[in-house]
Formats: C-alpha cells, sequence, structure tokens
C-alpha cells in the first residue's frame, strides 16, 4: 500500500541520509520511489543500494518524456543500476515513443508506469484534458500501471472504472499536499506515494509507522 518518495535528505555534512530512512521505514514500505534530483547527487548506485538495504522493489521517477529511442537508452541503463520499475509521461504518444519504451522494458523485466495526471495545480490546464485517452493508451500498451493523483479522489475513481484490475495505481499527493493516508485507497488506488511527510520528519521510522497504520483503517472502513 505504501511507497516512500526518497526526496533527498542529507546530513548535516552533505552527506546523503537516506540509506538510514531506508533501514526505519522498510518494514512499512512495499517499494520506495527515487527521482532525478537523488539519482543526479547521489550517483545511479544509489537505486541498487536501496534495493538491497531494504529488500524492496525501487522504482525510478524520471518522467520520462523523450522520442523513444532516447527513452530506451535511459531505460537501459536503469536496469544494468536494479530498477525494478520506470515512470513516463504518456504525453508523448505511442508511436516511436512510449511503446518503444514498454517493449524494451518487457525484454529487460522492468515495469513501466505511465503519469495521466499530476497532483500540482498546473495539470489541470493541459495534462488533466487528455486524462481518458491517456488512460486508453495505457491499457492499450499493457503497461503495469498509472500514475493518478491523490489530491483528486474523483480521477481516482474515473481511472479505476477504465482500467478495471488490468493495471495498477499509484497515487502521489499524500500527506504534505494535503490528501490523507488511506483517501486514495478508498478511492481504488493501489499504491499511496508518500514522501516529504515521512523523509523529513524528525523520525521517519514513527511517521511510516502511523501512515502505514492510518492507511489500514481507512481500508477495513471504505472496504470492509
Amino acid at each position: 500500500m505504501l511507497v516512500i518518495a526518497l526526496d533527498p535528505p542529507f546530513g548535516p555534512s552533505g552527506e546523503y541520509s537516506g540509506l538510514k530512512i531506508v533501514e526505519e521505514t522498510s518494514a512499512y514500505a512495499v517499494s520506495y520511489k527515487v527521482g532525478l534530483p537523488l539519482v543526479l547527487e547521489s550517483g545511479p548506485e544509489v537505486i541498487r543500494a536501496i534495493k538491497e538495504t531494504s529488500g524492496k522493489r525501487v522504482i525510478v521517477d524520471f518522467k520520462l518524456a523523450d522520442i523513444g529511442d532516447i527513452m530506451v537508452r535511459v531505460l537501459r541503463k536503469l536496469a544494468e543500476s536494479g530498477a525494478n520499475a520506470v515512470i513516463a509521461h504518456g504525453f508523448v504518444g505511442v508511436g516511436d515513443g512510449v511503446e518503444k519504451l514498454v517493449e524494451e522494458a518487457r525484454m529487460l523485466g522492468v515495469d513501466v508506469i505511465l503519469v495521466t495526471a499530476m497532483s500540482h495545480r498546473g495539470s489541470r490546464k493541459y495534462l488533466d484534458k487528455h486524462f481518458e485517452e491517456l488512460l486508453a493508451d495505457a491499457l492499450e500498451l499493457g503497461v503495469h500501471g498509472v500514475v493518478v493523483p491523490a489530491t483528486r479522489p474523483w480521477l481516482i475513481e474515473r481511472a479505476r472504472k477504465a482500467v478495471k484490475d488490468e493495471l495498477k495505481i499509484y497515487a502521489p499527493g499524500v500527506g504534505v499536499q494535503g490528501a490523507e493516508p488511506g483517501s486514495a485507497l478508498c478511492a481504488g488506488a493501489d499504491y499511496e506515494i508518500v514522501g516529504r511527510y515521512i523523509v523529513r520528519s524528525p523520525d521517519p521510522g514513527k511517521i511510516a509507522r502511523e501512515v502505514y497504520e492510518a492507511q489500514l483503517r481507512s481500508v477495513r472502513t471504505c472496504r470492509g
């Protein structure tokens, strides 16, 4: 249920302290998500380090958005570094775009998760207007999952009706951006992505446990 986004937490001397956070939170996370800032600052080897420390899947969130050949080159490097899944934008289109990425990912054993909407307000201006089309492309391609924001649960409900049980739904925006733990799960998401609320707290392990327990309570209430 809980995917922890490792936004770069650095110690007082500038050293990466995320592996300590991984050790403290791995009992509550099903996987970890790493973004471009962390990989640029710590190197791609941090992907495997997180994976080995936690024993959990690592999702690399570069929001790939380029022609297919370029995305494939990036994907291969990420696969070599231990990535279990990558997040890409669906708006680049299928032909010579996401289709090539998905085909290569299948051969490499890496899952692809497509962004269909984002959790910030600006997503409404352009991206959200193509929400249904992006979901349809995701279904056609047979990707592992889609990103739908926890901050707009009605989109999660629409996504679940559209994809049924064929795709996983990942919902960012829990915590700092305002969505309550468990709210996206009750709307139909499979996973909630929580980052700053956990990793920038004084006690990440304690907060991760509280988020996980809140998710369980919500799911028991809404799903029975």
